[in-house]
């Protein structure tokens, strides 16, 4: 088993920033790879962005590519979503999921958090 606990939601402004943090605990984390989901009211939940475990590999989804940095620390167990010039449509729950594979489906992810929300106002 693997549990995840995101961090660091809030409310920021349209243009703002924030940084989520997703904390990992129990079997060997190193060996997953992390991906960023969110999911706004009404629409299904979206890919946003992933990191192989070794962090050396990225994706993003288009709507976040330019503005979301992912980072990980194995040593700390710690998976970062760096969110830079957020917009309201931004506004979602954001949720950080392990998986043995680096992929954009969230079928692909065995284990996830319990989310935080971010709100974007305009």
């Amino acid at each position: 088993q693997v549990q995840l606990v995101e961090s660091g939601g809030g409310l920021v402004q349209a243009g703002g920033s924030l940084r989520l943090s997703c904390a990992a605990s129990g079997r060997t984390f190193s060996r997953y790879d992390m991906g960023w989901f969110r999911q706004a009211p009404g629409k299904e939940r979206e890919f946003v962005a992933a990191i192989s475990w070794g962090g050396g590999r990225t994706r993003y989804a288009d709507s976040v590519s330019g503005r979301f940095i992912v980072s990980s620390d194995n040593a700390k167990n710690t998976v970062w979503l760096q969110m830079n010039s957020l917009k309201p449509e931004d506004t979602a729950v954001y949720y950080c999921a392990a998986s043995r594979s680096l992929g954009q489906s969230e079928f692909a992810y065995d284990y996830w958090g319990q989310g935080t929300q971010v709100t974007v106002s305009s």
